[in-house]
């Protein structure tokens, strides 16, 4: 693996962490491809995701689908706690 990145992101309450983690979790043990892989844990609030690729490209989709899939999953959160 030559690229890495970890990316924490802070949450404002531990529910909307859990959520987010067990729904991101199931992607962590079968990627869909074998170019990267990630690790995902929570540390207090926050999510920590830590990425390794073979190279930056792989890294960027990675990264890319990761903070996608989270920024949906809190839009989810956020319009069923207003419904």
């Amino acid at each position: 693996m030559k690229a890495q990145a970890v990316i924490r992101l802070n949450f404002s309450s531990e529910k909307e962490l859990r959520v987010v983690l067990e729904a991101l979790k199931p992607e962590t043990i079968t990627p869909p491809t074998r170019r990267s892989k990630v690790q995902i844990t929570s540390e207090g609030n926050n999510l920590k995701l830590s990425f390794e690729a073979e190279d930056t490209s792989a890294l960027r989709a990675a990264i890319n689908s990761y903070l996608r899939q989270t920024s949906l999953l809190i839009g989810v959160l956020k319009s069923i706690e207003t419904a």
